[in-house]
């Protein structure tokens, strides 16, 4: 059973996580959540010490990302032109910067593919990236004090 703490906490607080973006999506009737999110669970839940999680790189990670999707998108130039230059741009930015978070490389493909407008930059990716982050911390946090306690 022990083999299976570390996994069954980081599938809880995910799980969690995830439930409280989409209850809050409901409640207030606005998106906060997106599919690279998914992925971002995986580093915060399963990883929280890799420097992948470190809050420079999810915030980071996903802004950049967010923002240079809806950059490239405003280019005349094919979908499939705009995807790929996007998504290169943005691993390179990434790397530059210091702010890898791979499950942001997603972003600039969500927005090209869904014809996001630059209000998902403030209405989703943000506010959402930060209740994300927020929520894992905390879950993080008790888990912490829970261990040191048992």
């Amino acid at each position: 059973m022990t083999k299976w703490y570390g996994p069954l906490w980081a599938g809880v607080g995910a799980a969690l996580t995830i439930g409280i973006l989409e209850w809050l999506n409901l409640s207030w009737q606005v998106a906060l959540i997106m599919a690279p999110f998914g992925a971002s669970c995986v580093l915060l839940f399963s990883l929280p010490d890799s420097p992948l999680a470190r809050p420079k790189n999810v915030l980071g990670g996903h802004l950049l990302t967010a923002c240079i999707g809806l950059l490239i998108g405003l280019l005349p130039l094919p979908v499939e032109v705009q995807m790929a230059l996007a998504t290169g741009l943005a691993i390179a930015l990434m790397q530059g910067l210091n702010v890898i978070h791979p499950p942001a490389g997603a972003n600039p493909l969500l927005i090209l593919m869904t014809g996001q407008e630059p209000a998902f930059l403030w209405q989703t990716v943000l506010p959402g990236t930060l209740l994300l982050m927020a929520l894992a911390y905390g879950f993080q946090w008790l888990r912490r004090r829970w261990l040191a306690t048992a």
